[in-house]
């Protein structure tokens, strides 16, 4: 064994990248992408365009005998105006498929935003770092660093006292989702404790994390970028989003709706796909978008601010949802549906209710990931594994 000042450089390449659709060569090193380049050509904004490239449920997997380990990185870290920074993201260390360590890496760039509404955003440029991890076990073992899932992550250099190797696929189920901010993993506390992928440890698969925080409204690249890309399992977590940005009335939702679920099916006419409706939000179950940031207090909140008329609500939407996915299942059978309200619905509120009004704490994204993985991957669900 190497000591650990016998440093063995490994190239960061996609080989030992996973849950990742694209990688960007940058001067600094590896920028790993959740949507292809095509796609991210057509994104019309901001806010998608920074969600994408936050590598929620990226990470790297490999194989080493090593103790200690370092990720060299260039975060980009997201700050509003008048508001204290936030906490580094955190990177997660597993051994063997468990958490053995934490790291976070202080210094990187860091994007102002200006304007909550429109996104408008300055960046000052800062240095890399290094996220570093001691006293591993002196065997062989299969490790994952998971990324911070809300930090734009550059990856530079990976050093290691012993070799590195991708690690072997065992042939695990790969899980594709989209959803929002909350399969994004707005408010967990590491990227490992997302519901998402505690729902993908719980059922025993490869996790694909398109959840983009304010952007999951319908897209047709999304979808076009989810039918190319190899999956066992797919669900698509819909309404949050197309209510909060009132960007839609029913007339051009429902269309939308069959329109994204006709590209994926041109990719995966088999796969097993379930659809999400919201989980319970209760500043929006019968009051429409927009919704509006509230900072009164000192503590960023959210408050919906439609007039109710003709306008889509998180009612509305799950009614719909229900009508669409029961009609295309007649000829579908891999087809499902699961209301948002079974994953966290008014009990969970009145346990854990949203500190934003919006969004899980770390507690509820855990509630939320149990509550998928008994749901879906459990016996019965429509992810569970087929025998006979």
């Amino acid at each position: 064994m190497n000591t650990e000042h016998d440093w063995i450089t490994t190239p960061v390449t996609a080989d030992i990248l996973r849950g990742f659709l694209d990688v960007e060569p940058t001067a600094h090193g590896l920028l790993p992408h959740r949507l292809p380049a095509r796609a991210r050509r057509q994104i019309p904004d901001n806010q998608l365009a920074v969600a994408e490239a936050q590598p929620s449920g990226v990470r790297l997997a490999f194989r080493t005998r090593a103790t200690t380990i370092e990720l060299d990185t260039l975060p980009t870290k997201r700050v509003y105006r008048g508001f204290p920074a936030p906490a580094d993201g955190v990177y997660d260390l597993l051994v063997d498929g468990r958490l053995a360590a934490q790291a976070t890496v202080a210094g990187g760039n860091v994007r102002t935003i200006i304007d909550m509404v429109t996104q408008s955003a300055e960046v000052r440029e800062g240095p890399p770092g290094t996220a570093r991890f001691t006293g591993l076990p002196a065997r062989d073992k299969d490790v994952e660093i998971w990324l911070p899932h809300t930090e734009i992550t550059e990856l530079i250099a990976l050093r290691t006292n012993a070799p590195v190797e991708p690690a072997p696929d065992i042939g695990r189920r790969v899980w594709l989702h989209h959803g929002s901010s909350i399969s994004h993993g707005s408010n967990a506390a590491h990227p490992t404790a997302i519901w998402p992928a505690l729902a993908a440890a719980q059922g025993g698969v490869e996790l694909v994390n398109l959840g983009f925080g304010g952007s999951a409204l319908l897209d047709p690249f999304t979808a076009r970028a989810m039918r190319d890309t190899p999956a066992d399992l797919i669900s698509l977590k819909i309404g949050i989003n197309i209510v909060n940005t009132d960007a839609m009335r029913l007339r051009a939702f429902t269309p939308a709706v069959h329109g994204f679920l006709d590209t994926i099916r041109d990719g995966h006419p088999t796969t097993p796909l379930l659809v999400v409706s919201p989980i319970l939000c209760p500043v929006q179950e019968d009051t429409p978008g927009p919704l509006a940031p509230d900072f009164d207090g000192g503590t960023l909140r959210f408050k919906a601010m439609g007039d109710p008329a003709g306008r889509l609500t998180l009612n509305v939407i799950r009614d719909e949802l229900a009508r669409i996915v029961e009609q295309r299942a007649a000829d579908d059978t891999n087809l499902h549906y699961l209301d948002g309200r079974d994953l966290y619905g008014e009990k969970d509120f009145a346990e854990l209710p949203l500190p934003d009004e919006v969004h899980p704490d770390p507690a509820g994204h855990r509630r939320i990931g149990e509550n998928f993985a008994w749901l879906a991957f459990g016996d019965g669900g429509p992810f569970a594994v087929k025998t006979g």
